[in-house]
């Protein structure tokens, strides 16, 4: 009886395996805009549904670090959905409070541009499986304006 049980098992995880799941890219952070309270930086995550039906998106967590240092992380919850058979685009803005880019002058002084990391994880509900998270990492640096960009 345990032999049949454990080859059901068998069965049950190698089909689990082979169900396809949606496939995700993150692109580069960049600023968005600037403001009295700080920074907008946005990166774009593009994610393809292999599916004939709408997937609902739980939450996008993200996390941003320079100099391994966090700079901002937080949660998204209900971004939307994925369309069916379809890719789609989601923007991840995270908000930088001026303070903490004071804090990072020393990189930013030595080569004027922003060292960083992304990490994001997309949380979507998968039928059958539940909540399934996507892990998203890019790395890069941030090139800020100059005066001579700027007139």
């Amino acid at each position: 009886m345990s032999s049949l049980v454990d080859k059901a098992k068998e069965f049950v995880a190698e089909k689990v395996a082979n169900i396809p799941k949606p496939e995700a890219s993150l692109t580069g952070v960049s600023i968005k805009s600037l403001t009295r309270e700080g920074a907008l930086f946005h990166s774009n995550v593009s994610v393809s549904n292999p599916y004939s039906h709408s997937l609902p998106i739980c939450e996008i967590s993200y996390t941003l670090k320079s100099i391994d240092r966090v700079i901002a992380s937080g949660t998204m919850p209900d971004p939307g959905s994925l369309a069916a058979s379809e890719m789609t685009k989601l923007e991840v803005p995270v908000k930088v409070p001026y303070d903490f880019l004071i804090s990072l002058v020393r990189d930013i002084g030595r080569d004027w541009d922003i060292d960083y990391q992304l990490d994001v994880g997309l949380t979507i509900d998968l039928p059958l499986l539940g909540n399934f998270t996507i892990p998203l990492s890019t790395s890069g640096e941030i090139k800020l304006p100059t005066l001579a960009d700027l007139f």
